[in-house]
């Protein structure tokens, strides 16, 4: 008598583990609400640089701001803690295919993505009254996804190169200081004028001009494709190296 095996559905399997990461991010949910509410808080702060490079510089500060700590602390924290707890290895013995369990981690993260640039939007909106054309929305959600794949990627490269969980930590706090500070000062020539080419053309540059130019797209440009171009060239030679180094354990 043969047993039978029942192996269930993809989309079911999706399904499960999507609400199970829904589940730990809300259990999680300190963190989760200061990711989405620095960049609030921030933009509110802002009212003296709305007045003075517009609400555009601002809006698409705040939100690189949080795409950044969804990709660099959110995220790669999370892997880091659960592989060292051992969650990925019990996955990978369950009839589940690996590319499912990162998918839905990968869909939490863009839900993320979405909610903290409607926030910011909010906050622009009520708060400074800042207001752009319907295309720019639009045009905004698009670049955000962008932009947030090249951070989600950095991510996955940290979380890959790096074992230890604490390390992860430090490490990604670190990027993000050292991203921030050089991305925002540098951009302004504070540091000279080597460093603001490079900080145009950084990661947080590119990401930044590329949301600034998504909201007023009257204003894209060559240099505007130049930045997509370099931003989706960021992200695929991130997410490669991190897809590659990663391993399911810490042994």
């Amino acid at each position: 008598m043969k047993m039978e095996i029942n192996i269930p559905k993809t989309s079911t399997v999706f399904a499960a583990l999507l609400r199970a990461d829904l589940r730990t991010q809300w259990r999680n949910r300190r963190s989760f609400v200061l990711v989405l509410f620095v960049p609030v808080i921030i933009l509110i702060s802002w009212k003296d640089i709305i007045d003075q490079l517009g609400g555009a510089f601002a809006l698409s500060a705040c939100i690189t701001i949080g795409l950044m700590a969804i990709g660099l602390m959110g995220y790669s924290n999370s892997i880091a803690r659960d592989r060292d707890k051992g969650v990925f290895q019990r996955l990978r013995v369950a009839p589940v295919a690996s590319w499912s369990i990162m998918a839905s981690r990968l869909t939490v993260q863009l839900m993320m993505i979405l909610l903290v640039t409607i926030l910011v939007f909010f906050a622009g909106y009520y708060v400074d009254h800042i207001t752009l054309k319907p295309i720019g929305y639009v045009l905004t959600f698009f670049t955000a996804m962008v932009g947030g794949a090249v951070y989600l990627g950095m991510g996955q490269v940290i979380v890959g190169l790096i074992k230890n969980p604490e390390t992860v930590n430090s490490t990604t706090r670190l990027v993000y200081f050292v991203f921030i500070m050089v991305g925002m000062f540098g951009e302004f020539g504070i540091l000279g004028d080597q460093v603001k080419q490079i900080a145009i053309w950084s990661p947080y540059g590119t990401v930044k001009h590329l949301l600034s130019a998504g909201m007023e797209p009257e204003k894209w440009n060559a240099d505007t494709t130049t930045a997509l171009l370099i931003t989706i060239g960021y992200a695929i030679v991130f997410s490669f190296v991190g897809i590659k180094k990663f391993k399911w354990n810490t042994k």
